[in-house]
């Protein structure tokens, strides 16, 4: 009898573990899954496995929370691609503060203000923060703090007496003769955190070093020097001081880490004046550049110049994305680069070659005097282009007779001859495709299992004019190449016509010394009074000559006049549709797989003017399971998910503001979540303040 309850006991229990077994495959896992770093990985490809949201049921997303910052003001925008881990969002607001949120309700959990509650002197684009170990690591103007992961607090020892480290030191000029920060967080490798720089485009600007700074202590650990310094290589590539005043060629859309390798990639920007070069004549290494360095030390491992001599500030607008491609049926390890002018550079990854034939064609070298335009440039033959490489008298727009004859009086003022002639003073220059793309900072996303590359293409022409630096006022002298002859913007920089209602005379006076990311600081290149004088102009309108600005060096012949889109009489560009696209690429072939018009206009949609297309900034994120999720387009604040394989719209909502920013998705108890920034504010669209996550119901 004992015997045969054991027995019936050991078939009961082992049919317990069965019934456990079968409840535990029915249930799905109440798993975490993170986006631990900027762009989901540390390869960039904005590749997810999640697979709670599919194609099938991607139409029942529903908000799961919102966060509102209340942070937003005019012009500002907010571009971050938030972090989460351990069930806890990471991101900044449009005036800088970081917060840490509760990532399934959207609850604030803490906050810092790097400028102890002062109203920020401009507006920032800022793509997010590093989170590693207990800290969060992230820079306000040339700030750099490390803050406690948990409360929000600054970490004693980090950088300087203050408590942050300066990054305008190290760069072998005077600190606060230079304008330093960084729009896109660094990588963390071993206890190395390494970034890539904005600075000005205009001069004087600082030199773009790409820099490994220590992770426990701040300290700077080693620099690349992108403008080569005597005895390295390249310096033959600029005039021989040029490492002493030349600035630009940094890494500002961020750089890419190969942990297994120990290899750094970065791709870097124009140098500093963008659109005429007479005090950088040369190639200019190793501005337009993708690099290859040793993550350990920072040296040299391989480089490939995408654009020589830049005079159209054609910057590499994207970090370097490592993906994996089929060569004769074999897998290779490669880097691909997308550019401003639409196309994409596929290189192996160890040696720094080309993957496809590459033509090396013949340029227009007529040139302002002094300039010098490059003989040649570079052109990769496969992939083909994903954005259109010249405009003519056909392209423009004929959206009706009174947009088609505005276009038209423009370009026929602007006389365009090649789409690589050098910047000049008769008529000016239609650059196309435009200094925002083709390809933007948003960068594309990869999926591994097919080899389709996705990115988003803006398709629009810009307009510059310049003028030779003949002023007679401090302002046009020094700001007017940005802001306009009467402040009233269109150069390149926003309208200061108002600024004194904006800004006090302090925050202006330390603008002008400071600068802030693209502006330069002009505390090195003019004394206080010359400052006070600026401000006195901008305040008041009163105008203060110029005083022997030929003997800086950094004076320039010529400078910018206008730099704008090109657009209609009623503000619309002034080409053919589409203005706008989102393209997939085969990297394995080098083929087109689809390209659709992406955005709209809602007010032509209104008027039956569908499928337009418009700019779009901020990248997609792509799953395993089949779907391409974006925001991005800057007019209709829509959120998209496509198939991936077709191109095919499979739902669609409407944001609070634009979403200019690479979503984020994660997994908490077993729940997935789409979370994204909606900031606004570029090319005149209204801007926001607001996170929107987004889930199954």
């Amino acid at each position: 009898m004992r015997l045969r309850t054991a027995a019936s006991l050991a078939r009961l229990t082992t049919l317990a573990v069965v019934l456990s077994a079968c409840q535990k495959s029915a249930t799905p896992t109440r798993e975490s899954v993170d986006w631990p770093v900027y762009g989901g990985s540390t390869d960039h490809t904005h590749f997810t496995t999640l697979s709670q949201i599919t194609p099938a049921n991607v139409k029942s997303l529903q908000v799961a929370w919102t966060f509102e910052t209340h942070d937003e003001f005019k012009g500002s925008e907010m571009q971050a691609n938030p972090i989460v881990i351990d069930g806890v969002l990471y991101a900044t607001t449009p005036k800088m503060h970081v917060f840490a949120l509760d990532a399934t309700t959207g609850k604030q959990l803490w906050l810092f203000d790097p400028n102890h509650g002062q109203p920020p002197a401009s507006r920032f684009r800022h793509r997010g923060v590093v989170v590693t170990g207990d800290r969060v690591i992230f820079n306000y103007r040339y700030k750099l703090f490390a803050l406690d992961r948990k409360t929000g607090a600054q970490i004693a020892g980090w950088g300087n007496d203050s408590g942050w480290v300066d990054l305008r030191e190290g760069l072998g000029r005077p600190a606060k003769e230079l304008s330093v920060s960084a729009s896109t967080p660094g990588v963390v490798f071993e206890d190395l955190l390494i970034m890539g720089s904005t600075v000005p485009e205009q001069l004087p600007s600082a030199p773009g070093d790409i820099r490994a700074f220590d992770l426990k202590t701040g300290a700077l650990r080693w620099s690349f020097h992108t403008i080569p310094h005597p005895g390295e290589a390249g310096y033959e590539t600029w005039p021989p001081d040029a490492w002493k005043v030349a600035g630009g060629a940094n890494a500002w859309a961020g750089v890419t880490i190969d942990p297994k390798r120990g290899m750094l990639f970065a791709a870097t920007g124009s140098a500093s004046y963008d659109f005429y070069g007479a005090n950088r004549v040369g190639d200019n290494l190793y501005a337009n550049s993708v690099i290859a360095l040793d993550a350990r030390t920072g040296k040299h491992l391989w480089h490939y110049q995408v654009l020589k001599h830049d005079l159209w500030d054609r910057d590499l607008p994207a970090a370097p994305m490592l993906v994996t491609v089929q060569r004769n049926g074999a897998p290779v390890d490669a880097v691909a680069q997308i550019t401003k002018t639409g196309h994409v550079w596929l290189f192996d990854r160890a040696a720094g070659t080309p993957m496809f034939p590459v033509e090396e064609r013949r340029m227009p070298t007529v040139a302002l005097d002094g300039e010098r335009p490059s003989a040649t440039q570079r052109f990769p033959t496969l992939p083909l282009p994903f954005a259109r490489q010249s405009l003519t008298k056909n392209d423009l727009t004929t959206r009706t007779p009174e947009a088609h004859a505005a276009a038209l009086k423009t370009f026929e003022q602007y006389d365009p001859t090649d789409p690589y002639e050098a910047p000049n003073v008769t008529k000016g220059t239609i650059i196309f495709p435009g200094v925002d793309g083709g390809g933007e900072w948003g960068g594309p996303a990869f999926d591994p299992g097919t080899g389709l590359l996705y990115v988003n293409s803006n398709e629009m022409a810009w307009l510059l004019k310049l003028v030779p630096r003949s002023d007679e006022s401090l302002y046009a002298a020094n700001c007017a190449g940005c802001h306009g002859d009467n402040r009233q913007g269109g150069a390149g920089g926003p309208s200061l016509v108002d600024i004194a209602q904006r800004r006090t005379v302090e925050q202006i006076t330390q603008m002008i010394k400071e600068g802030n990311g693209r502006m330069p600081a002009f505390g090195g290149a003019m004394d206080g009074s010359a400052v006070k004088e600026i401000v006195e102009y901008l305040t008041t309108g009163k105008v203060a000559s110029t005083r022997a600005m030929e003997k800086s060096p950094h004076f320039l012949k010529y400078r910018t006049a206008f730099f704008d889109i090109f657009l209609d009489h009623e503000g619309y560009p002034g080409i053919k549709p589409p203005w706008g696209t989102l393209n997939a690429i085969d990297l394995n072939t080098g083929k087109s797989a689809w390209s659709i018009p992406f955005g709209e206009y809602p007010k032509l949609t209104a008027q039956g003017v569908k499928n337009t297309g418009t700019d779009s900034y901020g990248g997609a994120i792509v799953t395993q399971n089949g779907l391409l999720l974006i925001g991005a387009t800057t007019y209709d604040n829509k959120f998209r998910a496509y198939d991936k394989a077709t191109g095919a719209l499979l739902w669609e909502t409407t944001l609070p503001a634009a979403g200019n920013a690479t979503p984020s998705t994660y997994m908490v108890n077993g729940k997935q979540y789409i979370v994204i920034a909606c900031g606004g504010g570029k090319n005149g669209a209204p801007s926001g303040g607001t996170y929107v996550a987004f889930a199954l119901p």
